[in-house]
């Protein structure tokens, strides 16, 4: 519950720096502001200053600016405050203002949770598979205990301290026996990405609205076989859902000390045309903590804003090709707080970094072309200057009536799919 609130107020703060972004590039371009809350409702507090009434309302889902003459069908008197008066750039700035302060705000929240103490998951150093020429250097069964000189717990630990600059030192215990095998500079590439370390088929997470979620598939479910054929590690029960030639898996999977079957339908990919998932990820069984340089949290924060950024909109376009795929990959507010969740049982860094993904999905959305959305004003500006004069009062409305029926309907939409896939999961838990 505790989560749910904190979710609720950090939103409303993510959607207030929004507006205040708009604020800020409308009062550089002096755009008169009539109103600008925090939060919707009925005002706690309001007061006037310099024209412009500020309020903090009762329900926390954000806020809202107001700005003089904004309503292309608004009746303008004073032009020079007005913001449809205005240049077509200044409404440009102005409308990219809002988004780019949720921008702002993301890669500040990644920073912070990259810059506080981590504490990471990992995999056991121990090799699973080492193919072609790793095979030289390793053997299946081999713990890596030492890189270089500085003790290891973790595979992935072990992998960012080899040196592509100078030859590597690894100590490893091979069938009882300790031993230093060197490693090149020159193979390290190879070596990170083609030997694979031992992964069980524990269930690390569930992702909410898919397959296995619906199923009602756990955190920790230990995977036993796939369609009646046993698996003992993640690489075979992977490639088993995958490559099944069904529409459907059956599982028996082992939670606690009982015995279940779940079947599930596999879900396209949406990122890959060539694959079908059901939507679980592996266990990380060790745990320890790193803190990142302030330059590693700065580099980090800008490369993961950029990574999801790019992400979602391929996400989207893939979604404008395959419309029939977002009714699964759609959530509203019941599966905002499932993730939220999931990422405050982890810890504080996950949930600062949840957080900063909804504030780039917010800046995502509404850079959208769709009327009514920031996207939408900016599209209409760049045809103003394209046409060198606006379009009508009657098109602008129209496209903005429809651009919120829209809206409407994808909210109502989304609920729809919250609802359903939270049925079918409850069902499938009885």
């Amino acid at each position: 519950m505790l989560n749910i609130i904190i979710t609720i107020l950090a939103l409303g703060v993510i959607v207030t720096i929004h507006e205040l972004g708009h604020f800020t590039a409308a009062r550089l371009f002096g755009v008169r502001i009539e109103k600008f809350s925090i939060g919707f409702g009925s005002p706690i507090l309001k007061f006037e200053r310099n024209g412009t009434e500020y309020c903090i309302s009762w329900i926390p889902l954000g806020g809202y600016v107001k700005m003089y003459g904004e309503n292309p069908e608004d009746e303008i008197q004073d032009q020079e405050g007005a913001f449809q008066h205005k240049a077509w750039w200044n409404r440009v700035i102005i409308a990219f203002s809002g988004p780019f302060a949720n921008l702002l705000l993301a890669i500040l929240l990644f920073f912070v949770a990259f810059a506080l103490p981590n504490k990471m998951e990992d995999m056991r150093p121990v090799v699973y598979q080492a193919p072609g020429i790793s095979s030289t250097i390793f053997a299946a069964g081999d713990s890596i205990s030492a890189v270089n000189g500085s003790a290891v717990i973790g595979w992935y630990q072990a992998m960012s301290l080899l040196s592509r600059d100078r030859d590597n030192s690894v100590q490893i215990s091979r069938a009882g026996t300790e031993m230093s095998i060197p490693i090149p500079a020159a193979i390290v590439d190879s070596i990170i990405i083609h030997v694979k370390p031992v992964v069980s088929t524990v269930v690390g997470a569930v992702n909410p609205g898919l397959p296995a979620w619906k199923a009602g598939l756990k955190d920790l479910d230990v995977i036993l076989t796939v369609d009646s054929m046993p698996v003992s590690n993640w690489y075979d029960m992977r490639d088993q859902i995958v490559n099944t030639s069904r529409d459907s898996v059956n599982l028996l999977i082992r939670r606690d000390n009982a015995l279940l079957r779940k079947t599930m339908p596999l879900q396209e990919n949406l990122m890959s045309d060539s694959e079908r998932i059901i939507g679980i990820s592996q266990y990380f069984p060790i745990r320890y903590a790193m803190q990142r340089t302030i330059p590693e949290a700065a580099t980090n924060s800008i490369y993961g804003v950029s990574n999801f950024i790019v992400l979602n909109y391929y996400g989207l376009y893939k979604l404008i090709l395959k419309p029939e795929q977002l009714k699964s990959n759609l959530g509203g507010p019941v599966m905002m707080a499932t993730i939220s969740q999931q990422a405050g049982k982890k810890g504080v860094v996950y949930l600062i970094l949840f957080f900063g993904s909804i504030s780039l999905l917010l800046m995502i959305m509404n850079l959208l072309p769709i009327p009514i959305l920031d996207g939408g004003l900016i599209f209409f500006c760049f045809i103003e200057a394209i046409r060198r004069k606006p379009l009508s009062l009657k098109i602008q409305g129209i496209l903005q009536r429809v651009g919120f029926a829209m809206l409407m309907l994808l909210m109502v939409y989304a609920f729809y799919a919250d609802i359903s896939t939270l049925l079918i999961r409850s069902f499938s838990n009885h």
